[in-house]
């Protein structure tokens, strides 16, 4: 039985991939606006980290009900990539593995967005540990989709433009990178403020390209009639 017609079934990673950094850039425009955070350019100053953008004022509830429903819009993405794999001839263990860490994923930016602007140990926690296991758990569903993708171009049994055959590949080893450099730099900085734009410069920047990933995976629904 098929759930999206292979026409339409693109539009869902697409938007589960936009909504986040859209809620993000929104969130820092409204908070610029009514004089929360200064004005600035968070992607190169590392001025506010997302959280600090919207966690007060209208910026809060609007990331909330953007970033919420966007959160199960890629749940339900990673949970239908298996079947959408399996019908290109994708197989292994790994694929059992795309759908528990989606919904993982999810449940932490879920929990992450609804508890952003609370205060307390709750928060802190979950700030720090919700956006680790959003960013962690949806990586390895992107890493296993992309290792399924180029296995099945190498065996001929999928096509890929061959600059989409190394663009993924380079995109995740970007975003590995990042991830070292948020772990194992600070430690060797004595420059707190440093640390925290750091932190926060990747993290605007990690947005996009997950973002970015969402949208290559919706062309390639597109591409290859999505049906399951």
């Amino acid at each position: 039985m098929r759930a999206f017609s292979p026409t339409s079934s693109w539009i869902l990673p697409l938007v589960a991939g936009v909504l986040p950094p859209l809620a993000s850039l929104l969130a820092f425009g409204i908070s610029v606006s009514q004089e929360l955070i200064p004005a600035c350019n968070p992607f190169v100053d590392g001025c506010v980290s997302v959280s600090r953008a919207a966690r007060h004022g209208t910026a809060n509830p609007v990331f909330r009900a953007i970033v919420i429903p966007a959160a199960a819009l890629q749940g339900l993405t990673w949970w239908l990539c298996v079947p959408w794999l399996r019908g290109l001839g994708a197989t292994g263990r790994p694929l059992a593995w795309m759908r528990g860490l989606g919904v993982a994923a999810a449940t932490f930016l879920v929990l992450y967005a609804s508890f952003l602007g609370t205060e307390g140990d709750v928060y802190q926690w979950m700030r720090r540990y919700g956006i680790v296991g959003y960013f962690g758990g949806t990586f390895l569903c992107m890493l296993v989709a992309g290792g399924q993708l180029h296995r099945l171009a190498s065996d001929g049994r999928l096509t890929l433009p061959a600059r989409l055959d190394l663009a993924l590949p380079g995109l995740l080893a970007i975003l590995l990178l990042m991830g070292l450099a948020n772990v194992f730099v600070p430690p060797f900085v004595g420059d707190d403020g440093f640390k925290n734009r750091l932190e926060n410069v990747l993290e605007w920047h990690a947005g996009i390209l997950y973002a970015i990933y969402f949208a290559v995976l919706a062309w390639l629904w597109r591409r290859k009639a999505f049906s399951a």
